[in-house]
Order: structure tokens, then C-alpha cells, then sequence
């Protein structure tokens, strides 16, 4: 598993490198949203206010708002707007009530149409006012509404009666009449403050009124989310799929990106890197069939977390890799006339690398006039999956050479068992390095950029049964 970090600069080269890929992936995001906009029918959504004067407390008006959506008075709605098929339980769905400060309820309906749903949300306001009306009477009873005159009237009259005893007692002539009067002021005045305060604090008088404050306006758009949000979301879903899906398949990778431990997996030792001439920013492998077209129109044929190739130097230093690849062979294998070079099938830097390593040895003995100093090189493709690898003939030795990032030990393993199995013994291993290519010269083509001509023998891909 990758332990490297996701950072903004990884998701940037997803999108970079995998631009096509999710582009055709937000498309199609889009279509299938617009589909699902088809199957549901677009709704519209209004609300009624209703303002419920006096002093209420908070679980007071949530508890006004439950009222507003329950059966009972959406039942009512429904009876009192007889749609064809619509019952209480299925406007139970398209209503909802808020309390919001102020002392206001919103009542908020959803239809197929403006109308239906401003005729909805009016409706089911009236028949909540009248509901909560009628609830507030019942609670109150048939005498509620005489009790506040009763009321005033007894006071009245409890005033007039202690003002007649004050004005009986004899006015100031004794220490008696003048407190016996203070106490008959002062009782007439907390019998008139209680009254007060009795009306003030009745629910009957302070709760009742509710207003609908006008009726619901008709919507000119409709509700979300509309076909516009299904197809942006289908979009970004989609594209935040793939990503996701990208940096799951990085870091749960096994893939192999060192030379030290591809050669681990080959029970080898690594010889040297040698440089390969690329174009573009990125390396993608021109490999043919029709899935490998599939591949390119998308841009998928190369890996997305793929660094970047290093500047290429100039082609001195590059022949001089290759020929210290072959001075470590000598050192590897002394006296031996013949090796086995073998190249992953589908690796086609590692395919590359091995022709110019063929041509580099064919021109070390052409210069040197010593033919036969470095050991002869057969190439062969092997298939990965299944790898076999040409019987022992008159080799002795195999090297592979391979690109980093594109194989597991599994694989690099089996192909070194299917080295043994052949009796070829692994001399060491060649990884095949990327680089940017440089402009070809005036007067002809870079030796790098021929395509190089293969030493005698055959390329095997076949497979064990």
C-alpha cells in the first residue's frame, strides 16, 4: 500500500492527466441526471404566514406548528379542496409548518403546479386557524365568554360597596375610624390590581385571534432540487467518484516504483538505469489493438501518478548508461558469449531500453575490433500473467529489464521462477528510466530515435498450459 500523502497537487494531476477520462465521466454524470429529472415531475412550494398575537413561549409555538400538520387539519384541507385522488395522507407529505420568532407560523405547501400548491398552503392555513380556534373555545367553555364582564362587575360593585363603609365611619374624630378607613383604601386597591391582573393572565383573552396574514404568494420557480441541480450534481458526482476511485487504487497499490526492490522480487541485483527519450510531459505506451485506441482516445494508456520525465542530457551521457551496463555484465558474467535479455510483455520503455542496449554492444564490438567481447543479446517478450520464457539453448544467462511502477513483486516473481524453470540464471536486472526528448538535430535523427534492430532471435510471448 502507497503511504504518500493526498495533497492538492495529486488531485491537480489527476485532473491533468485524466482530463479526458473525466470529462466523458461528467457527461455522462449530466445525462444520467436530466434522466432522473424525467421520472419525477417538477414541484413548486409556498407558504402561508399566520401570526398568533399575545405572549407565547417557545414550546408553545412548536406545538402550534405540530398542530398545523396533523391529520385533523390536513384532513380537513383535503375535504375542503377535493382533489380527484389526493386524500389527507398524501398532502400529510406535501405540508410542513415552522414557528419562527415573532409569533409566526409558516405553513408551507408543495404541488405539481403554482396553483395547486398556493391553493394548498391557503387552504391548509384556514383550516388550521379554524381548528385552533375552536379547540381554544371548547377548552374555554359556554360561561368563558361572560366571565371577564362578571368579573368587572363584581369589582365594580365590591368598590362601591367599601367606598359607602369608608364614608360611614366617622371621618378623622378617632385614631379607630382613621385606620379603619386606610385599611378599606387599601383593600379596594389590591381587589382592582388583582382583577387586573386576573384578565391580563387569562389564555381566553390573550390567546385567541389568530390572523393569516394574507395568502400565500403563487412561486414563479420551482422547488429543489430542479433538473438544473440533478444534472450539476449527477456531473460533480460522477467526476468525485472517479477521483476517489483513482486515489483509492494509489494507495492500495503494490505495484513496484524502486529499482532496488524490483530486483528484490527478481532475486537479482540491480545493474544500472539506463535513459529512454519520451515525448511529451508523460510516457504513454504505443501499444496496438483496439483497447489500446479505447485507451488512448480516454487518455488512460499511461499511469496518472506517474512522475513527470526527468530532462533528458545529451546523448554522451546517455550511450555512457548503457555502456556501464555492459561492463557490469562482463564483470557478472566473464567469458560468457550469450544472454537472454528479457522484457515484460506491454512494457514498452523496457522494450525500447532492450534494443538500445543491443545496438550499444553491436557498436562497442564494431569500435573496439575485438568481436565477441561482450556477450551477445537475444530479446524476448513475456507474458505476465502466464510468463514462460525460451528453453536453455546456448545462453548462459538471463537479464531483465523492465520500467518501474508497472508490475507487483507476484509478477516480477514469477517471471524469475519462469526463468529458473527455463535453466536461464538471473545475471542482474536493467530498469528503464524515462526522460523528456530532446529536439532532433538539423543535420539527421538522434541515434536514440531510431527504432533499433533486434539481435538474432525471436521475441517469445507464449504461455504455459
Amino acid at each position: 500500500m502507497s503511504d504518500d500523502t493526498i495533497r492538492l497537487v495529486t488531485i491537480g494531476r489527476i485532473f491533468r492527466r485524466r482530463r479526458r477520462l473525466l470529462t466523458l465521466l461528467a457527461l455522462v454524470g449530466a445525462l444520467v441526471g436530466y434522466g432522473t429529472s424525467l421520472l419525477f415531475p417538477p414541484r413548486y412550494t409556498t407558504s402561508a404566514s399566520i401570526l398568533l398575537p399575545g405572549a407565547w413561549q417557545e414550546r408553545e409555538l412548536l406545538t402550534q406548528a405540530q398542530i398545523a400538520t396533523s391529520s385533523v387539519v390536513v384532513d380537513r384541507a383535503a375535504a375542503a379542496l377535493g382533489w380527484k385522488g389526493v386524500d389527507g395522507d398524501e398532502l400529510r407529505e406535501q405540508v410542513a409548518a415552522q414557528a419562527s420568532e415573532g409569533n409566526i407560523i409558516k405553513i408551507s405547501g408543495t404541488a405539481e403546479t403554482p396553483e395547486r400548491a398556493q391553493r394548498l398552503a391557503d387552504q391548509v392555513a384556514r383550516q388550521f386557524v379554524t381548528f385552533a380556534a375552536r379547540v381554544m373555545g371548547d377548552n374555554a367553555g359556554p360561561d368563558a365568554a361572560g366571565r371577564p364582564e362578571e368579573l368587572r362587575e363584581m369589582v365594580a360593585q365590591a368598590a362601591r360597596r367599601i367606598t359607602e363603609l369608608s364614608n360611614a365611619t366617622d371621618p378623622g374624630r378617632t385614631v379607630e375610624s382613621v385606620q379603619a378607613r386606610t385599611e378599606l383604601t387599601k383593600l379596594r386597591t389590591a381587589l382592582q390590581e388583582a382583577a387586573d391582573k386576573l384578565e391580563q393572565a387569562d389564555p381566553a383573552t390573550d390567546k385567541a385571534g389568530m390572523v393569516v396574514m394574507g395568502p400565500a404568494p403563487r412561486p414563479t420557480a420551482e422547488a429543489p432540487p430542479t433538473t438544473v441541480h440533478l444534472v450539476a450534481g449527477g456531473a460533480v458526482l460522477f467526476v468525485l467518484v472517479a477521483v476517489i476511485c483513482h486515489l483509492t487504487a494509489a494507495r492500495t497499490s503494490r505495484r513496484l516504483r524502486t529499482g532496488p526492490e524490483m530486483a528484490a522480487a527478481l532475486r537479482s541485483v540491480l545493474l544500472g538505469t539506463v535513459d529512454v527519450p519520451v515525448e511529451g510531459a508523460a510516457y504513454r505506451p504505443e501499444t496496438p489493438g483496439p483497447r489500446a485506441r479505447i485507451r488512448r482516445l480516454l487518455g488512460t494508456e499511461g499511469r496518472w501518478n506517474a512522475p513527470a520525465p526527468r530532462a533528458s542530457g545529451d546523448e554522451t551521457g546517455q550511450e555512457l548508461r548503457y555502456r556501464r551496463v555492459h561492463a557490469r555484465l562482463r564483470d557478472r558474467a566473464p567469458g560468457r558469449r550469450r544472454l537472454l535479455v528479457v522484457v515484460p510483455d506491454g512494457d514498452e520503455l523496457a522494450r525500447r531500453a532492450a534494443g538500445q542496449l543491443v545496438l550499444t554492444g553491436a557498436g562497442e564490438d564494431a569500435g573496439a575490433g575485438a568481436p565477441g567481447e561482450d556477450p551477445a543479446l537475444r530479446v524476448v517478450r513475456v507474458a505476465v500473467l502466464r510468463p514462460t520464457v525460451p528453453d536453455r539453448e546456448d545462453e548462459a544467462g538471463a537479464l531483465v529489464v523492465l520500467s518501474s511502477g508497472n508490475w507487483t513483486a507476484e509478477e516480477l516473481s514469477g517471471i524469475a521462477e519462469a526463468c529458473a524453470d527455463a535453466g536461464h540464471e538471473l545475471v542482474g536486472t536493467v530498469l528503464a528510466d524515462p526522460v523528456r526528448a530532446r529536439p532532433a538535430r538539423a543535420g539527421g535523427r538522434s541515434r536514440h530515435g531510431a527504432k533499433p534492430v533486434l539481435a538474432a532471435g525471436h521475441d517469445a510471448t507464449g504461455s504455459s498450459g
